[in-house]
């Protein structure tokens, strides 16, 4: 299917859609940093800067999934004090998508913000954002993903929303799992045994180093500057000093391969400079991973009655 990506930050929604089977057809993303970014690795690309200058859903290029991160600076947890949540001039841009999405109404929408959207004035935020989509025709479902459980050594719990145009079935077929697997468990412990935090476990070699955190705590969207919490607590180690994460090393923690969030055409001197631009991208950026699995389950259930042969799908079907 043809993907609209909305609020597009670095291309995370993008490139798993993308490694899913899914087209990238449109932009939109007011970063310049992030622009360059988009158009180093989707040359060509229809591409707008600010989602206010779009003045009818029929100015977007024909996508069957609209999927955007919309901004969360207003609902997080991590800004310490009182949040405007949706009266906010960042996160209420919501309000701009969904006008959209109620001038186009694309068979399917994706959104993804953090968990502070859930309490966001007692859930009264939460609470407009599904009535919203609702009065547009949209059945929604809600699941709240961490990306450690999709092959990055990241703990990033993120709020995810799917909603299908008036087929409430298939959101269910996405976001619920009816199939079983084996899981991944430890082996338990005497009873009475404290438990350890995963964040609390190292791997690497004590005497030499590297040593690093076995799960790392969710990258913010920070400069890398060492002053105080902005190294989100993940660092790496040495037996006579320690250092933050690489802007490299942030890419893998977010699925992306190394040298992304590098823009084309810059020298030596220049990408030295491009450190906290780098840092601040990933740290607001979508995590691959999980994004390429909400896309691929997306692709398997289909749109028009039928469904793509994948072992995602098979399990769906065979599930009834």
């Amino acid at each position: 299917m043809r993907v609209a990506s909305f609020f597009a930050g670095i291309g995370g929604f993008d490139l798993g859609f993308q490694q899913a089977g899914h087209t990238v057809a449109f932009h939109c993303e007011i970063d310049e940093f992030c622009n360059r970014i988009l158009a180093r690795h989707w040359p060509g690309i229809p591409q707008v800067r600010d989602i206010k200058e779009i003045a009818h859903g029929d100015e977007v290029p024909t996508a069957e999934i609209w999927c955007g991160g919309f901004p969360c600076q207003d609902v997080s947890l991590a800004r310490g004090g009182p949040r405007p949540g949706l009266r906010g001039h960042r996160t209420g841009l919501f309000y701009e998508f969904a006008r959209l999405i109620g001038e186009a109404l694309p068979p399917v929408i994706v959104l993804e913000n953090v968990p502070g959207l859930l309490s966001s004035h007692g859930g009264s935020d939460f609470g407009i954002v599904l009535k919203t989509l609702g009065d547009l025709g949209y059945a929604v479902g809600w699941r709240m993903l961490d990306s450690r459980y999709f092959g990055v050594p990241q703990s990033r719990r993120r709020l995810y929303v799917v909603g299908y145009h008036r087929d409430p079935a298939r959101v269910e077929q996405v976001l619920l799992e009816p199939e079983c697997s084996s899981g991944n468990t430890q082996t338990g412990k005497l009873a009475g045994s404290p438990a350890v935090s995963p964040f609390k476990e190292s791997v690497g070699n004590p005497l030499t180093g590297p040593v690093v955190q076995r799960i790392g705590y969710c990258l913010a969207a920070t400069s890398g500057r060492h002053t105080g919490t902005d190294w989100s607590r993940t660092y790496v180690s040495y037996p006579d000093a320690v250092r933050r994460l690489t802007p490299t090393e942030a890419e893998r923690l977010q699925g992306f391969p190394d040298g992304w969030t590098i823009p084309s055409g810059i020298d030596a001197e220049e990408l030295e400079q491009l450190d906290s631009p780098r840092y601040f991208a990933l740290g607001n950026a979508v995590s691959v991973p999980t994004a390429r699995w909400l896309a691929e389950r997306i692709l398997a259930v289909g749109l028009d009655g039928t469904v793509t042969q994948t072992p995602v799908a098979q399990s769906v079907a065979a599930a009834g």
